[in-house]
């Protein structure tokens, strides 16, 4: 803790003396003749590891804090540090977590995207994690805790029973913004929440760029969901791609302004184009696990006793094409598109069936 304190020392500085050393205790221990272990140290390195004392004292304070609220101490080597980031150069050297989700799991993802996510990015929240949820019912979802896709994400996972770590942009001691304090409660007992700062650390403006790269490296990819043309979601989406990760972006419709930067994203080959949770399945390699859940839900659906003849057709139908259009579901099923409606809003009235955007049908 006190070593990640020290002004002027940066992580790339801070990995190179655990290295030398073998240890922060080490580090501390030398930290008045650390030229006698490490001769090329700088006269700005020797000074602020002189002051190191001072910082353990804040350390001190900061570790009764984690133990008081349960909070976990990460350190870079210990087995629960995620070792995706610990791939990544920039790694912090400590984490502060608090929360039940295992963070090494064999499935990891983080979706980013626009602070003014709209309903057709809120939409794709909801679909994709639903769609990944039957694929994937491991899956961890990384966030940013953030208005619009980050928050969206957060809560769809939560809805599926997923789940879903935030990365915060200050310490533990504080939710920012505090509308999201609800959501992030219920993440530290369905997730939890992750940082590299201490508390009493305001979420300042640099400090979210940061907080970025956490995101990205500990994610085998990330999902840009809406973006503008610039965007918190696209420096991520950027890290992503330094540290040789997988990147994906939904399209948009051509002159939407939050679907700017996932256009240009996909249009100059840094983001494959996604569609659905198959396509992300398909790219990036993962091999799906069998779902139960699936099965009995679509047996549920089968028995369910309020289904006529007419209802039942369509469900078969959206069970073995998963979404079509209203045009398409009517030549599918023979019926007359007046008398399709009808029946979609009743199965919508049911919980059985959800309407998308462009007129597209899938089942909840």
């Amino acid at each position: 803790m006190a070593l990640t304190r020290i002004p002027r020392v940066n992580t790339a500085m801070q990995r190179r003396l655990l290295t030398e050393l073998g240890s922060a205790s080490a580090v501390f221990e030398h930290r008045h003749h650390i030229r006698e272990v490490i001769p090329d140290a700088s006269d700005k390195l020797a000074a602020s590891l002189a002051q190191m004392e001072l910082y353990a004292t804040r350390a001190e304070e900061e570790l009764e804090f984690a133990l008081r609220n349960k909070i976990r101490c990460l350190c870079y080597n210990d087995s629960d540090y995620p070792f995706r980031l610990r791939e990544c150069d920039d790694a912090p050297l400590l984490l502060y977590y608090k929360g039940n989700a295992e963070l090494n799991r064999a499935h990891v993802i983080n979706m980013v995207g626009t602070r003014h996510c709209t309903e057709y990015g809120k939409d794709i929240c909801r679909r994709f994690v639903a769609e990944l949820k039957d694929l994937y019912p491991d899956v961890l979802i990384v966030s940013g805790l953030a208005y619009g896709v980050d928050i969206h994400s957060h809560r769809a996972a939560l809805d599926h029973n997923l789940d879903t770590v935030g990365v915060l942009a200050h310490g533990l001691d504080q939710i920012y913004p505090r509308l999201h304090r609800d959501t992030a409660v219920k993440m530290v007992s369905q997730g939890g929440l992750l940082t590299e700062f201490m508390s009493r650390t305001n979420a300042d403006k640099v400090n979210f760029v940061r907080r970025n790269r956490i995101v990205a490296g500990m994610a085998d990819a990330t999902i840009v969901v809406e973006s503008a043309d610039k965007g918190g979601a696209l420096i991520t989406a950027d890290i992503a791609m330094s540290y040789h990760r997988e990147v994906f972006a939904f399209p948009g419709r051509v002159g939407d302004p939050y679907s700017q930067g996932c256009n240009r994203l996909i249009r100059d080959s840094k983001a494959a184009l996604l569609q659905n949770a198959r396509d992300f399945a398909n790219a990036i390699g993962w091999v799906p696990c069998p779902c139960p859940e699936k099965q009995e839900r679509g047996m549920q659906i089968k028995l369910f006793p309020d289904l006529n003849e007419d209802e039942q057709r369509i469900i078969d139908c959206l069970q073995q094409k998963e979404e079509l259009q209203m045009n398409a579901l009517a030549i599918s099923v023979n019926l007359p598109v007046h008398k399709l409606s009808a029946l979609l809003f009743n199965l919508e009235m049911k919980g059985i069936v959800r309407m998308l955007n462009g007129g597209m049908y899938r089942l909840v």
